[in-house]
């Protein structure tokens, strides 16, 4: 890769300007592939052949009308459907290859994406770091022997090493934000219920949700709106907001912006490059002409709500595999350790969701749009999860997840967005959380600090450790 490869917008404009195809696109996203991947272990799967089929299908017009994401080569993370691929979750647990896409493939390939590959996760996503017995460490394309994060960890090394322009991942406590912050992309986590979770009734019950991550944020906003909808089976549903597209194209006009670094997890200090980062971009901001004021969001305790939901998500996607025998063993621990979730502390569980929503929107009386660190410690070296049982895998967890679950519950949008990088190298990101059905300033702002403060669009091709 000696060339900053085009973004899924500008991949559009140059096919219909004629200067380039669906099949050449397909081919630099595959030698991208091929060049990076073992070093990377970004992609579980390479769906080659289907991608040249899917990208001549497009180039001789049997596509119909060009959609948004007409020719752009898409990565799709390993816990949604690919019709013809094992649904993975990471592990070994299933053998059988899914008859049909998810819907939120579907919508992609009607918009004319190319599925290009699927992309390592850990077990079920169950932790922020991209590791598994399976398939071994994903590696960060800034610095490889460090971790991208996870849980989409994959698809924000494919993204950020220029394998593919856009990737989807899935988020139930940070895993499109806290990828995207180690490997510095902007990642947005849409509101609770934005994106259908079909065929499934939800992603960890309240706390999860599928969305993209990407380079830039007009992407971001594309993609958001190609995938957004729900559908009649879907438990929860999002309010009605206009185009996202259109939303990171306008100037967000003046906001009150409130930033704050107490973590929600007691006991925790974020790193002092995260605290730089979030003190540079609120001068930043202010310099732009909002109204930035340092706040208390005072965060409501989210145990009774996140925990069980964490418990219930993984005893559930582990009790619909075809071979339980091959699960991790951190994961047949998990799910013994969460027998007590019972259907009557599920239903508790919500209730306590509903009731720190409330609470941590509080904070929205006083401000557009709070600031945050995105994790509170830097990205670890690969390896974090080796020989840890599910209590200590949780206890690393929690600096990677303190900023970002409490949005899962809430059911806020939420992104973050690259903030230059750390002392170590490697890249940091800052989160942006938005009101109820906010996601439009959150993209009107995003693409503002884009344009003040350009960011890095993929890593050093000179990997290191």
């Amino acid at each position: 890769m000696t060339d900053t490869p085009p973004s899924a917008a500008e991949i559009v404009d140059r096919i219909a300007a004629g200067s380039t195809s669906p099949e050449a696109e397909v081919a630099r996203s595959l030698a991208s592939i091929e060049a990076g991947n073992d070093r990377l272990n970004a992609c579980s799967v390479v769906l080659a052949d289907q991608a040249r089929e899917q990208a001549r299908y497009l180039a001789l017009g049997r596509g119909g009308a060009h959609g948004p994401l007409y020719g752009v080569p898409v990565a799709i993370k390993e816990e949604l459907d690919v019709a013809g691929c094992v649904t993975t979750f990471g592990g070994r647990g299933n053998s059988t290859p899914a008859a049909e896409d998810g819907e939120v493939v579907r919508r992609l390939r009607v918009a004319g994406a190319i599925i290009v590959a699927k992309t390592h996760m850990p077990e079920f996503g169950a932790f922020p770091y991209t590791e598994s017995v399976a398939h071994g460490y994903t590696r960060n394309p800034w610095r490889t022997g460090f971790s991208p994060g996870g849980s989409s960890g994959g698809s924000a090394a494919a993204v950020v090493s220029g394998m593919v322009p856009v990737a989807i991942g899935g988020d139930g406590g940070g895993s499109i934000r806290i990828p995207s912050a180690c490997c510095g992309l902007f990642g947005l986590k849409p509101q609770r219920g934005r994106v259908t979770s079909a065929p499934h009734e939800h992603l960890w019950w309240a706390l999860g949700t599928a969305g993209a991550l990407t380079r830039t944020v007009l992407d971001s906003a594309i993609v958001n709106d190609v995938i957004r909808g729900h559908l009649p089976g879907d438990r929860w549903r999002a309010g009605d907001v206009g185009s996202f597209e259109d939303a990171a194209r306008r100037q967000p006009g003046r906001l009150r912006i409130g930033w704050s670094v107490t973590p929600p997890t007691k006991g925790l200090r974020p790193h002092a490059d995260h605290v730089r980062a979030v003190r540079d971009t609120a001068r930043l901001l202010s310099d732009l002409g909002h109204d930035v004021r340092e706040v208390e969001p005072h965060y409501p305790d989210t145990t009774l709500a996140f925990v069980p939901q964490f418990f219930a998500g993984i005893r559930t996607e582990a009790a619909e595999v075809e071979h339980a025998d091959r699960l991790e063993r951190r994961t047949r621990e998990t799910c013994r350790l969460g027998r007590w979730v019972t259907p009557k502390v599920i239903h508790a569980a919500l209730k306590a969701t509903e009731r720190v929503s409330v609470k941590a929107n509080r904070i929205f009386d006083e401000v557009d749009v709070l600031l945050t660190p995105t994790t509170a410690h830097r990205p670890p070296r690969v390896g974090i999860l080796d020989r840890t049982g599910t209590v200590r895998a949780c206890l690393k967890s929690f600096p990677q997840i303190t900023y970002t679950a409490i949005w899962n519950v809430a059911g806020n949008p939420a992104c973050s967005v690259p903030a230059g990088t750390g002392t170590d190298g490697l890249p940091v990101g800052v989160q942006l959380v938005g009101p109820t059905d906010g996601e439009e300033v959150l993209f009107s702002l995003a693409a503002q600090l884009e344009q003040a403060r350009p960011w890095r669009l993929i890593a050093p091709t000179s990997w290191h450790a």
